[in-house]
């Protein structure tokens, strides 16, 4: 007898679980990317966003590479953004000294930075080889001038 009620109270649970479980069942995926590619993106003015290039005489990135080992400077003006490559021969550290910045470079892998700075000034970036912490050398000098 306790048996038969033990199993009528499991069925009874186990109905009512599928039936929650239905009811509260998130719609598709398929549903929510059709919403979600059909509303229209639109500003404050209720014109969809364009994008415009760049004012005429405005800065564009530029890409410097150093080798180490070839310790020349480049130079850039202030407030110009800049990819500095510096290739090396062997692993380790690559370091820009007066602006706080490290990465570790590769003979495959370049050290790698993103630059935007306003700070006028000559700034060494030296290389120190994974395999002689106190070996450090000179790979260049970043030059930030004025126009």
């Amino acid at each position: 007898m306790h048996l038969r009620r033990a199993l009528l109270l499991f069925a009874i649970v186990l109905g009512l679980a599928a039936i929650a479980a239905s009811v509260s069942r998130p719609r598709d995926a398929s549903d929510r990317s059709d919403q979600i590619q059909s509303a229209p993106t639109t500003t404050d003015s209720g014109q969809a966003p364009t994008a415009s290039p760049a004012p005429d005489g405005a800065p564009e990135t530029v890409e410097l590479t150093f080798v180490a080992g070839d310790p020349h400077p480049q130079r850039i003006q202030a407030g110009q953004a800049a990819t500095v490559l510096v290739e090396v021969e062997e692993a380790g550290q690559v370091e820009i000294e007066g602006l706080g910045m490290s990465a570790v470079a590769e003979p495959l892998t370049p050290g790698r930075f993103e630059i935007l700075t306003p700070t006028i000034g000559r700034h060494p970036i030296t290389f120190t080889p994974a395999a002689g912490v106190e070996e450090r050398r000179r790979a260049g000098t970043l030059v930030v001038a004025t126009e």
